[in-house]
């Protein structure tokens, strides 16, 4: 787990006990999720880097050759409609709402809540925030009214997991991730090229400005921007890095731990602290851990 990037829940505040996470309702007969996902060919590509700005103890290379076979993969990250309309038809009570809190960015918190909201130590702009879920990003008085059509968050590995039972789908290796997010283009830093603003074109959303004091939005959001903006990569896929962290349904490292794969960086990523939004970065998390800014993008077996 990469502090600047995402605190674990085992970092906030003693835990309420949790129940046992009911199994999730069946997937819909023909779930319009799985319906919707875009048919990727496979195939052998090469994954990883050799960059010398990334970040070798993350095992992000060597650049080696890998084959994978075709699948499905969403254009988007799942929203907070598609995760409402889960919630609604299951009852899911996600593990942040069990817990009672969640990691939201500091600069985005009320005053009121934020001084009431300790400090993560060492990484002091994350806070831990009684209340803070997917319903309410920011704690008490912040809601996800009019952000319909923006990326979940607040939702750990095992919340995701639960969504891809009841939709038929499944998360995405971390190989077909990357195969996807690389939209077609071999060793290429993003998923559009090595120009992170080619022309002057900002591609994806990140940070900008002085970390973690002031973001200036010039790719025009603070915080998480709609799921299809930008233009879409090669392969149809929209905001495949920036945005949000996507959880992967592989272990971090091969070997005993419970840490999964995260892939994509997020609106908090800055060159001069955390440029995991490179298409060949790696992060993770624990299981169980939510922050605002991770969420998640569903994949599936050939029709």
């Amino acid at each position: 787990m990469h502090e600047c990037c995402t605190p674990a829940h085992a970092q906030g505040p003693a835990p309420a006990p949790l129940l046992t996470l009911a199994p999730p309702a069946p997937a819909p007969p023909s779930s319009r999720v799985a319906r919707q996902l875009l048919t990727l060919p496979g195939g052998r590509f090469l994954m990883g880097t050799d960059d010398p700005d990334g970040f070798p103890a993350d095992a992000e290379g060597p650049v080696r050759a890998v084959t994978v076979a075709p699948f499905r993969i969403a254009a988007t990250t799942v929203t907070n409609a598609q995760f409402a309309t889960f919630a609604k038809a299951t009852g899911h009570v996600t593990e942040a709402e069990r817990f009672g809190f969640s990691f939201t960015f500091g600069a985005f918190l009320s005053d009121a809540v934020a001084a009431v909201s300790p400090p993560v130590d060492a990484v002091p702009w994350w806070r831990a925030v009684e209340g803070a879920s997917w319903r309410r990003p920011e704690g008490p008085g912040s809601h996800v009214t009019d952000r319909q059509n923006h990326p979940v968050v607040h939702v750990s590995w095992n919340d995701a997991q639960a969504y891809c039972t009841w939709s038929g789908t499944r998360l995405p290796t971390e190989a077909e991730w990357e195969y996807a997010a690389r939209g077609g283009l071999e060793r290429r830093r993003y998923p559009w090229g090595d120009e992170l603003t080619p022309g002057g074109r900002h591609m994806c959303n990140i940070w900008q400005g002085e970390f973690p004091v002031l973001d200036t939005a010039e790719d025009g959001y603070a915080g998480t921007a709609p799921v299809k903006s930008y233009r879409p990569n090669g392969h149809g896929l929209y905001n495949a890095v920036g945005n949000v962290w996507e959880w992967c349904a592989d272990r971090f490292a091969p070997g005993p731990g419970t840490a999964r794969a995260m892939r994509g960086g997020s609106y908090l990523c800055h060159d001069s602290y955390c440029n995991r939004y490179r298409v060949a970065a790696r992060s993770s998390n624990t299981p169980d851990s939510s922050t605002g800014n991770i969420g998640f993008r569903v994949a599936a077996d050939p029709v």
